[in-house]
């Protein structure tokens, strides 16, 4: 028992004198950065790197900034900051100030670019011990694009001390990352077997790399093999789900221009050239709703704008849409030409009243808190708020316009109008102000569309250009008339416009979709889903 107790302190006596040791080596690599000699100042960054002292960040920050200087008189290191003509002068270790001298007293420590890429590989290091979990992932991070076997000491100890879930993952791939440099077989294939598990691209850019290396052991470049087909595999997966949720989300946006298209034309029959105009009314609405919360408004209350902005770009483009039924489309049923050409004129107008009172430049809209930024899924998937909330909206809004078609009077009515005018008004049916209301319906929609779209691009008054011939095709495509057809349309166009992008390019992908639409109708005249309808009767 006694022998024991020797023994124990003689154990902590030893890890005194170690500590003693390294506390007091802080200050010597501290005096060597004021050295003459760049190659002894390259050292001692190195040193104090991987020295795993946090107090080094600020001494190697204030050297990369020419803040570090000596003392004439005894050559002693020190953090200056001027003070009129002279300097205040502060010992770099404990931050104390020591004094206030003249600039003859002290002179500034010399860095050339040798020295500053050590500088930023030793903060990049010492950013591993920060009390910041952001600052300790980036430098992960940083570790992880830049593998160095110098680097596996200070990655092993701060792995060890790390207790957060997301700087932990980041740490290993850093440090497995780092041991693939390393010269030793038994260390690289451990490494490779790590990173094989990952889903990251920086991950298989790195073994890729390690790959085409020369002189490769064999079972090294084996297991390089296997690890590079598993991951190829892996991500070949997330490509996809990353392609159709691009192709959903296209087709989101899609079916939001193309809902209310779906009822002027695939319900009335009215070719609304407009329809455009009515997205890029919503859209200016909501800038407007935007500038007065920001004027009148507390800014805390700013992420509630889009909320406010719904109803209102829904009653401004409505009322202009039943402006429009009232005073030029009801005189054109039953003539498409001429409806197809009133409403050019009409969106010519719009455009033209807008840049009067806009102007021309685009009008920058502000994403609320909550659909700014997004998430990382997989293998490199990032999932967008805006885009998700776009996505949940267009099918919220299908969903309230089938209801109101199905379960309310007034779809009821227009259903009846829709099929048989004449014995809808015996009916009792006032026609005329269900045209109207129609009308109305489609073009509000087409206004909480340019809401919506707001959120993922500028508002100018050629905004409805960009969606006008897109709407015709995925109503078109989807059947007259038909919703259910609106929402394939939409969502298979998206989907097939992603996929032929990266392969065609974007116009050209656009130009191979107008091809297969203009094939699919000479064998499906009546699209996807067919209706029956006041245009499908004639």
């Amino acid at each position: 028992m006694f022998r024991l107790g020797r023994a124990v302190l003689a154990l902590l006596l030893l890890l005194c004198a170690m500590a003693s040791s390294r506390a007091a080596e802080f200050p010597d690599l501290v005096q060597k950065l004021g050295s003459d000699s760049f190659g002894d100042k390259v050292d001692a960054v190195a040193a104090l790197g991987s020295h795993g002292d946090p107090r080094a960040v600020k001494i190697l920050n204030a050297l990369r900034e020419d803040r570090l200087y000596t003392t004439t008189d005894d050559n002693k290191v020190v953090i200056a900051a001027p003070k009129g003509d002279d300097f205040d002068i502060f010992d770099p270790v404990s931050g104390e100030r020591i004094d206030t001298v003249g600039s003859d007293k002290i002179d500034r420590v010399l860095v050339n670019n040798r020295l500053r890429s050590a500088i930023d590989a030793a903060i990049a290091g010492l950013n591993l011990f920060s009390d910041r979990p952001d600052r300790r992932l980036a430098a992960a991070d940083d570790a992880m694009r830049h593998p160095s076997v110098e680097r596996t000491a200070a990655l092993e100890k701060a792995l060890a001390e790390e207790k957060d879930p997301s700087v932990h993952a980041a740490l290993t791939r850093a440090l497995a990352a780092s041991k693939l440099a390393s010269t030793d077989k038994r260390e690289q294939l451990a490494a490779i077997s790590a990173l094989a598990e990952t889903t990251d691209p920086d991950m298989f850019n790195l073994l890729s790399e390690a790959r085409n290396a020369p002189n490769l052991d064999p079972d090294v470049r084996r297991a390089l093999d296997s690890a590079l087909g598993a991951m190829s595999r892996r991500l070949s997966l997330y490509r996809i789900a990353a392609t159709a949720f691009e192709g959903l989300s296209l087709g989101s946006i899609l079916l939001l221009a193309a809902i209310g298209l779906a009822i002027t034309f695939g319900v009335m029959g009215v070719i609304n050239m407009a329809h455009g105009e009515m997205i890029m009314l919503g859209a200016y609405a909501t800038f407007v709703v935007q500038q007065w919360f920001q004027a009148y408004l507390p800014a805390r209350w700013f992420d509630a704008y889009l909320v406010a902005a719904l109803p209102v770009g829904f009653l401004v483009a409505g009322g202009v849409g039943i402006l429009l039924e009232r005073g030029i489309i009801r005189f054109l049923y039953g003539r498409p030409l001429e409806t197809l050409l009133a409403t050019w004129g009409v969106s010519l107008i719009l455009q033209q009243v807008v840049r009067s009172l806009f102007g021309a430049p685009n009008k920058a809209v502000a994403n609320p808190a909550w659909m700014t930024g997004g998430f990382e899924l997989v293998g490199g998937v990032t999932l967008t708020w805006n885009r998700l909330v776009i996505l949940v909206f267009c099918f919220a809004i299908l969903g309230v316009l089938a209801l109101i078609l199905k379960r309310t009077s007034f779809g009821l009515h227009m259903r009846a109008v829709t099929q048989n005018r004449d014995m809808a008004a015996v009916m009792g049916i006032r026609t005329s102000r269900i045209d109207a209301l129609t009308f109305g319906l489609g073009s509000g929609i087409a206004g909480m569309a340019g809401v919506a779209l707001s959120q993922i691009g500028n508002v100018s008054p050629n905004l409805g250009t960009l969606y006008i011939v897109d709407s015709f095709m995925v109503v078109v495509f989807g059947g007259v008339g038909s919703l259910l057809g609106t929402l394939a349309g939409a969502m298979s166009l998206g989907i097939v416009n992603k996929v032929l992008e990266p392969v065609a390019g974007a116009v050209l992908g656009k130009v191979a979709v107008l091809v297969l639409i203009i094939l699919f109708i000479q064998k499906r005249p009546r699209g996807l889903f067919a209706l029956r309808g006041r245009a499908a009767e004639g």
